[in-house]
C-alpha cells in the first residue's frame, strides 16, 4: 500500500455517479444516498421473488469479460444462447467489456428470464475510460440466490486517473438463512488497460484495502475481472496478506495460452470459501470450434464458490495455507 501519496480513492455515491437500476429496482430509489459518501443506515435491499430452495448451500461468483459486448454481439442468434447458457451456472456474474449505447444488459437480463425458471436482474455502471471507446461494468445476479442494496453501490474515484477504469463495487447479501446468518460480501470488478497494467495492479491494492475500510465494515471482500496478469504477476495488489488467487497457473483466455482473469479475496477474512473454483472452458462444455468460441469471446469465465452462512463451515480451506484446490 502506497504511502504519503495524494492519490484519494473517494466513494461516489450511485446516482451522482451516472449508475443505472433498472426493474425491478427502479421501486427502491427513493431514498438517495448523500454526494459525498455511503449511507450508514437506512440499507435498502432489493425485494425478493418468490423463494427458491438452495440445495447446496453455496452461491457461484464468476467474473466473464464478454469481450466487446455491444449491440452486434447482443444481436447475435448464434452467440447469445451460448452467452445465456453460461451466465445460468452462477448465482452472481462480474461483467465486464460491456461496450454500446444502448442498454444491452437489459435485453441481457430479458433473455436469461425467458424461460420463466430465473429472476435475473443487474446494475450497470457508468461508461469508463481516458478514450472515445468507453466500456461499462454490471452486475448480473440471480435474485432467488442474492440481493443487493442499490443506495450502496459506487464507483471509485481516481483524481489522479492511475486507473482507465475505475472498478465498481457492490454490496451483497444470499438469500435463504436468516438476515443475521447470511454471507454479506463486497464485490470489486475489474479491468486493468492492458497498455498500464503494472501501474495499475501497483494501486488495486489501495482499492482492495479503501473498500475493506469503506463506511460499510465489509471484510469479505472479493476483488474479480479481468486483470491482464498472471496469478504469479500481480505486483503490490498479490502481496497484500493472506491473499487467495482462485485461479492459479490456469489459462483464463479462449486460445488456452494466456492467464487474464481471477477471483481474489483473503484467506483469513473470507472463510465462507468452499475451496472450489476454476475456469469455464465453454469451448470444451459446448463442444465448440476456436472460431465460434471466439465469436463469444477471448475470455473464459472464472468462478468461485461460497457458502451462503456467514462464516462458512468449520475447517474451511479459506482458513488454511496454501492454495484453493482448483476443479
Amino acid at each position: 500500500m502506497k504511502k504519503n501519496t495524494s492519490l484519494l480513492f473517494v466513494i461516489i455515491a450511485l446516482l451522482g455517479g451516472g449508475y443505472f437500476f433498472k426493474e425491478p429496482l427502479q421501486a427502491l430509489l427513493k431514498n438517495l444516498p448523500a454526494a459525498n459518501g455511503l449511507p450508514t443506515t437506512n440499507t435498502t435491499w432489493t425485494q425478493p421473488p418468490p423463494p427458491r430452495i438452495n440445495s447446496t448451500g453455496t452461491i457461484r461468483i464468476a467474473s466473464f469479460n464478454i469481450q466487446v459486448f455491444g449491440e452486434s454481439k447482443i444481436n447475435n442468434p448464434e452467440v447469445m444462447p451460448i452467452i445465456v447458457d453460461i451466465l445460468k451456472n452462477f448465482d452472481v456474474i462480474a461483467i465486464q467489456e460491456i461496450r454500446a449505447q444502448r442498454d444491452v444488459c437489459a435485453e441481457l437480463v430479458q433473455m436469461l428470464n425467458a424461460d420463466g425458471k430465473y429472476r435475473y436482474s443487474y446494475v450497470v455502471g457508468p461508461r469508463l475510460g481516458r478514450t472515445v471507446s468507453k466500456e461499462q461494468y454490471a452486475y448480473i445476479f440471480d435474485m432467488a440466490s442474492v440481493e443487493v442494496d442499490p443506495n450502496q453501490l459506487y464507483t471509485v474515484d481516481d483524481p489522479n486517473r492511475y486507473l482507465h477504469r475505475p472498478p465498481l463495487v457492490g454490496w451483497f447479501r444470499t438469500r435463504g438463512p436468516q438476515p443475521q446468518d447470511a454471507f454479506t460480501f463486497s464485490l470489486v470488478n475489474v479491468h486493468t488497460d492492458p497498455d498500464e497494467v503494472d501501474r495499475e495492479l501497483e494501486w488495486l491494492d489501495d482499492v482492495f484495502l479503501a473498500v475493506r475500510d469503506d463506511q460499510r465494515h465489509e471484510d469479505d471482500v472479493i476483488m474479480l475481472g479481468d486483470f491482464n496478469a498472471h496469478n504469479t504477476r500481480l505486483g503490490q495488489l498479490g502481496q497484500l496478506p493472506n491473499l487467495v488467487c482462485v485461479v492459479n497457473n490456469t489459462h483464463t483466455n479462449t486460445r488456452g495460452d494466456k492467464q487474464y482473469d481471477n477471483i481474489l479475496f483473503s484467506r483469513v477474512s473470507t472463510t465462507e470459501f468452499s475451496g472450489r473454483g476454476g475456469v469455464f472452458d465453454f469451448l470444451r462444455q459446448y463442444n465448440l470450434s476456436l472460431e465460434q468460441a471466439l465469436q463469444v469471446s477471448d475470455h473464459l469465465p472464472v468462478w468461485a464458490e461460497f457458502s451462503i452462512y456467514e462464516g462458512g463451515r468449520p475447517g474451511s480451506i479459506a482458513k488454511g495455507n496454501g492454495n484453493p484446490v482448483q476443479y
